[in-house]
């Protein structure tokens, strides 16, 4: 991979253009990390409102008609439902793992093959979500393993 920076004194905005001959999961990768970095969320817990940063988000779900945002030493509440965050995030590396939860595949650390085709994914909180078998193989895919 070859990087190169052009420092322009007269230009106003800041351009990133990637050069590829195709899209892998590693320039996905990248380009989601790009996403992130000005993409916050408004959050609630106890009754105070947040406003966090995506990249602090390693998991969503929804319980009850109510949806938790998880980091890795806390977790709030969002007004949002579980598809509106969805729509915001999947372009920021963020992976519909079931009906119920969306994970930051970043925050992955391992894989394991569970029955009836199922995944179980291990966070580096060492949290276990399952990933049904309707997402299994576009996870696999997307994360180059397949």
């Amino acid at each position: 991979m070859k990087i190169t920076i052009n420092i322009e004194e007269d230009r106003t905005d800041t351009e990133i253009a990637i050069a590829c001959n195709q899209l892998t999961p590693e320039i996905e990768k990248i380009i989601a990390t790009l996403r992130i970095l000005n993409q916050q969320l408004v959050v609630v817990k106890n009754d105070e409102t947040h406003i966090i940063d995506v990249s602090q988000i390693i998991y969503i779900e929804s319980v009850d008609r109510k949806t938790f945002v998880y980091t890795s030493d806390n977790f709030f509440e969002s007004k949002l439902k579980l598809y509106e965050i969805e729509e915001r995030l999947c372009q920021c590396g963020f992976f519909r793992a079931s009906k119920s939860c969306i994970v930051q595949l970043r925050h992955i650390k391992s894989l394991k093959a569970d029955i009836d085709r199922k995944i179980r994914l291990t966070l580096e909180s060492g949290e276990q979500i399952m990933v049904s078998r309707q997402y299994a193989d576009e996870l696999k895919k997307r994360l180059g393993v397949k």
